[in-house]
């Protein structure tokens, strides 16, 4: 990380993984609206009911960006707040196997991460910085060396000086903290938010919100309508405090259930068993985390780790490419390759399914009863991969030009929020 001379008026630079970015000229948040495919603020655009979103895409910066993959939670808020690829921040999943160890290991911290944060370096250089994310698995990557306020609403009655910069959330928010399992959760996010801008006014604001809703319940239904009201309503707040904001996803989310309202699955390590043997493989499904309640454990991709020595990954990789369902299977290299991820985390074969349908690992190993009856909604793969991509405020023809001449991704929001919007 390295302070530079700005190049207009008394604007630092600060340099990060590849990148400059301009020190904020007024509080810069930027709002990771998990799971929200674009289709969610379409419907609700359409029936009038999002009047701040609409605004900023009619006065602000819109696109459709692309998520990285695979397209789960902690490879996308970890790539947003690096504003980098996995390949560079080292994180490609909520749970993995270490290839130099043989472990597997579900992220619940910053340990797997190989990149600074545009959030730490700002606050090294002496800006007043806060993360708040819905789940606190999240919170310990976004915090990661970070000098300033880091909590998460999951915890947020828990709170110290020492580790998260900050005591009585629920005090400065005027409410209790709400259950994990509740789209309050998020919507906690964005009031704690709103309110350490309206009492602090600190420079740079990151909000990471959870998928709960999208997960349940479809674009355009009561349920998901009512809480893009209610979001929507809290980004009227945060700008007429005054702030630049940019909202992102993390990925998107698409229904997989049959027409009968089951879950459209396929188990790769039962196809994989039946076509190789038992124990010849283990597959490890990268959306794993703490909150398996949301998707069990099903997404629309999957890694392959072989087994056993004589088993050829290209075999495998062919046999699962034959099968309904499954748009593609990739040997390690090439998949590390086409979505700039990192070698060490990666498995011997990546399977990404077709949109609507979700893979999994063993039907023994996955617990469904959570749903309840209800439709499976998950993310994953690449049908997940485009995002909304909204700042509040126009940004200047250069980056403009460069949005839209090239793939835009969600992890250039921090990009566009300090360089592209103009002081």
């Amino acid at each position: 990380m390295t302070t530079l001379p700005a190049e207009q008026g008394d604007r630092k630079i600060v340099a990060l993984n590849g990148r400059d970015y301009r020190w904020p000229s007024r509080t810069s948040v930027v709002v990771c609206f998990d799971g929200c495919d674009p289709d969610y603020i379409a419907a609700a655009s359409a029936a009038g009911l999002v009047p701040t979103l609409d605004r900023m895409r009619r006065d602000g910066f819109a696109e459709i960006a692309l998520a990285a993959m695979p397209t789960t939670t902690n490879t996308n808020n970890v790539s947003i707040v690096c504003g980098v690829p996995p390949a560079i921040h080292g994180v490609s999943g909520n749970y993995y196997i270490d290839r130099a160890t043989g472990e597997e290991i579900m992220m619940l911290d910053d340990r797997p991460m190989t990149a600074e944060t545009i959030l730490s370096a700002f606050s090294q250089e002496g800006a007043a910085v806060v993360a708040i994310t819905a789940k606190d698995k999240l919170r310990k990557a976004l915090a990661r060396n970070l000098r300033g306020i880091a909590f998460s609403s999951q915890h947020a009655d828990e709170t110290t000086m020492g580790e998260h910069g900050i005591i009585d959330v629920p005090g400065l928010v005027g409410r209790a903290v709400p259950d994990q399992y509740s789209e309050d959760l998020s919507l906690y996010v964005l009031d704690a938010g709103i309110a350490l801008v309206a009492a602090k006014r600190p420079d740079l604001v990151y909000l990471s919100l959870s998928d709960y809703v999208q997960h349940k319940h479809a674009p355009g239904t009561p349920e998901a309508d009512a809480f893009m009201v209610a979001v929507d309503e809290r980004l009227a707040k945060l700008l007429d405090l005054g702030a630049v904001v940019g909202v992102v996803a993390d990925h998107g989310m698409s229904d997989m259930s049959t027409a009968e309202g089951t879950p459209n699955v396929i188990y790769v390590g039962d196809r994989l068993e039946d076509a190789f043997g038992r124990g010849c493989a283990k597959v490890i499904c990268p959306i794993a985390d703490p909150f398996v309640r949301h998707h069990g454990a099903l997404g629309g991709f999957v890694r392959v780790h072989m087994q056993r020595p004589d088993l050829d990954p290209a075999e495998v990789a062919a046999f699962l490419k034959g099968i309904d369902g499954i748009d593609d299977a990739l040997l390690a290299q090439e998949a590390c390759s086409r979505f700039d991820l990192p070698m060490d985390k990666e498995g011997d074969v990546a399977v990404i399914a077709h949109k609507g349908v979700a893979l999994g690992a063993r039907a023994a190993d996955h617990d469904l009863s959570a749903l309840a009856g209800k439709r499976l909604r998950s993310h994953g793969g690449l049908a997940e991969q485009p995002v909304p991509f909204l700042v509040s405020h126009p940004l200047d023809a250069a980056f403009t030009a460069r949005a839209r001449a090239g793939t835009l991704r969600n992890y250039d929001i921090f990009d566009a929020v300090l360089n592209g919007v103009e002081a």
